[in-house]
Parts: structure tokens; sequence; C-alpha cells
């Protein structure tokens, strides 16, 4: 396959998003009601497959069971396959739990607890906590959507700003994380330690944070309950158990599943008409529910791989090394940062996954960071940040699908939630401009 680098090979993206996104303004502005729902991104990702194999014919004159061979491989990358085992398991953990009325007793416990004034602030930062504890925000946004939505039902607070904090929470921690996949995969391309790209990125991320909170508390200052209702502590049991074992670091697999089980459990001991039949029956409702989401994902990674093979992300990575190349002396450092950004970033928007992204772009990073005497430390935090920006304002990015696919929202309303992740795209930027942190040898 052609791997030569070509500009024309991004073009089925930009024809997916003008699509999905042109659609959805065009209905809107014609006043259609939940205008972006009647598109389905699964359906409008279609022509844009069917673009990038046509192209692949054209301009390399590649057989046809070849480039499928391209699109399938990226269907199956094993990265996408664990988004889909994650959608699976958190359909059927909220189904479960909802069936049973832990969502409703845990939303109910935690209103008697906390005002709803700070609600928002608190999932943000829940969010934050374990996300950063489990190392994967696709884990913590199964784990606490659950939880927004219910809130949502019965407060004045809307499910986009709820949702938003969650998905911002999320992204803060997979950012920052010891153990997430973004953080092994920046330090190992730049050459760095862990802990010493913590302290870095600690420098830019908490900043932004604190300001998300702020806005947050701001925005759901007015917030007041519009139903209140009973719990039962042992249907939220399971909710603090599972939370309990995300915030020690249980592997996100083993802590969906064991939710699942626990909660059943206690359906079929708290609730006389609750049989196993009705838990597998909610299992299976929660995989259908997560139907959608898994087939866009793997279909956007068959297409980012397809963007791939045929150089649109090499063409990306040469025309932002020239660029630099390009830079004055005296603001090398500055220029090669911005460049690190960018690279990063636009990578991000063609896989739609923030490792792969890293692992795509760092080598290049690395080049560029040693040319301009960018500190390893810096470049590996900044590839970290921006992918996770971009990871969390993508409409069709994983995180902001599985959050919206529980809320039952548009991943567009998602992403107008999501202040944190553009408050972090402006404080990091401002640490590039500014040269800050400061970093000493």
């Amino acid at each position: 396959m052609n791997s030569k680098p070509s500009f024309s090979a991004l073009l089925p993206l930009v024809f997916f998003l003008a699509l999905f996104i042109g659609t959805g303004a065009v209905l809107t502005a014609n006043g259609t009601k939940m205008a972006f729902y009647q598109l389905s991104a699964a359906v409008a990702i279609l022509p844009a497959i069917a673009f990038s194999l046509l192209l692949g014919k054209l301009r390399g004159g590649q057989r046809l069971d070849k480039q499928l061979g391209v699109f399938i491989s990226g269907v199956g990358d094993g990265n996408i396959i664990t988004m889909c085992l994650i959608y699976l398991l958190a359909g059927a953990f909220a189904s479960v739990a909802t069936a049973i009325g832990g969502v409703s007793s845990t939303v109910n416990l935690g209103l008697d607890l906390v005002p709803p004034a700070f609600v928002l602030p608190g999932l943000f930062l829940i969010g934050a906590f374990v996300s950063t504890a489990m190392g994967t925000s696709m884990g913590t946004i199964a784990a606490i959507a659950p939880i927004a939505v219910g809130v949502g039902e019965q407060t004045t607070i809307g499910l986009p700003l709820l949702m938003g904090a969650v998905l911002g929470g999320a992204m803060f921690g997979d950012n920052l994380s010891m153990i997430s996949d973004t953080t092994i995969a920046a330090t190992r391309t730049q050459g760095c330690e862990m802990k010493d790209k913590f302290r870095v990125n600690l420098y830019i991320a908490l900043p932004a944070a604190v300001l998300a909170v702020a806005g947050f508390a701001l925005l759901g200052a007015d917030g007041a309950v519009t139903v209140s209702g009973d719990y039962s502590v042992i249907k939220a049991l399971p909710y603090m158990v599972i939370l309990g074992m995300a915030v020690a670091g249980v592997n996100v697999f083993v802590v969906l599943a064991c939710g699942i089980v626990f909660t059943g459990a206690v359906g079929l001991l708290t609730m006389p008409e609750y049989s196993l039949i009705g838990f597998s029956q909610d299992i299976f409702n929660g995989f259908k529910g997560m139907q959608e989401i898994m087939v866009l994902s793997m279909l956007i990674g068959g297409l980012g791989e397809l963007i791939r093979v045929q150089g649109g992300i090499k063409w990306l990575l040469g025309r932002i090394d020239a660029l630099t190349a390009r830079s004055r002396s005296d603001n090398q450092a500055r220029t090669g940062e911005l460049s690190i950004a960018g690279l990063v970033s636009v990578a991000d928007a063609c896989t739609a996954n923030n490792t792969v992204a890293i692992i795509l772009s760092g080598g290049l990073a690395k080049e560029i960071a040693d040319k301009n005497g960018i500190d390893p430390r810096r470049s590996a935090s900044i590839l970290d940040i921006f992918s996770c920006v971009f990871q969390g304002i993508m409409p069709y990015a994983a995180q902001v699908l599985l959050a919206g696919s529980i809320a039952g929202i548009s991943p567009l309303e998602v992403v107008g939630g999501n202040y944190y992740c553009f408050i972090l795209a402006v404080v990091g930027l401002l640490a590039i401009m500014t040269g800050r942190p400061r970093i000493k040898s």
C-alpha cells in the first residue's frame, strides 16, 4: 500500500465531519428538534470510508481486497477492541444498576449529603480522583456517568453540564495518572521519567483544574432538587464498591465485571421479584444500548488506519517538521513546542485515540525537541496534554461517545459542557508562550 505523504488521504475525515456536523447544523437552523440525532454518526462515516477506499484505488492503484484488509486491521486494533469491551461492560453495569434502583439510591444519597450547588464541581473532582487512580478515562466515565444522569433527572442542572464535568475530570486523570497509557507512551517516546513528567504536567493541569472547578461551581450555583426521593444504602453499595476498587487502582475490566456481579447479587437479595433471568436480560439490554458507539468506534478505527497507510499522518508530520525547520533561532523552543502541540493534536483528530496519537507522533516530537533544545519533560507533558485536550473535545472520540450514550444526549452537547479541556488548552498554550514552568536541570 502506498504510504507516501498525501494530503488527499485526510479528505475522507474532513468529509465525515462536514457531513455529520453540517447536517445537524442545517437541521438546527431549520428548527428540527433533536437535530444532531437525525443522522447517526455511524451512518455518516460510511460515505467517508467509501471515499477513502476510492482514493486508495485512484492514487495507488491498490486492489480493493488489500484496502479492505487495511480497514479491517484498523477495526480489529487492540485499542479499539479494548474500548468496545469497556462499552459492553459499562452498558451492562449501568443497565443492571438502574434496574435494581441502584442509580436512584446513589443519587438520592448523594443529594442528601451534598447540596446541588456543589454537585458539578464534586463530579469533576471525583472523576479526576478516580481517573488518576485507575489510569483510564473510559473506566471512570463508565463508573460515574450513570450517577450524573440520575442527578440530571432529579435536579435543575442540565445533562450536558453534568456529563461535561464527568468527562473533564476523567481527562484530568487520564493526562496525569502514572499508570495511564498516555503517560507511559509520552515518557517512553521522549525519554524521561514518569515522576518528572508528572511534576511538569501538574504545574499546567492543576491551574486549569482549579479554574474548571470554579467555573462549575458558578454554573451549578442555582441548582435545585426538583424530585427528592428515598434511598437504600444497600442498593447504593455497588457504586461505593466499584469506586473504592477504582481508587485502589484495580484493572478497569475487573472493576466493571465485579460491579455487574455485585449489583446483580444485591438485586437478587433485596428484591423478591428479581430473578437470574431478569438479571441476564438487564445485562443484554445494556449490551444493546452500546451497539451504536461500538459500531462507530470500529469504523473510525478502520478509517483511521486507511488514512495512516495512505500517507495522511505522514503528510501532517512532514508539514509540521518543515514549519519547525523554518523557525527563527531566537524563538526555536517556543515554535518547537507549538509544533509538538499541533502535531499530536492533528494526529489525535485523525485517529480518535490519544495513546495512538502519542505513539504516532512521539518519534518526530522527540526530533523536534532535540533540534530546538526542548527539555524532554516538557515535550512529554505537551504531548500528553494536547492529546487529552483533543480527545475530550472531538465529538467522535471514544470518551465523548461513551458519555453521550450513557446520558442519551448528542456527543456535541457533551463536548459543549467539557469546559476543563478547553481551559487546559488555553493554559497549555500560555505555558508554551511564557516558557513556564521553568525546569531546573
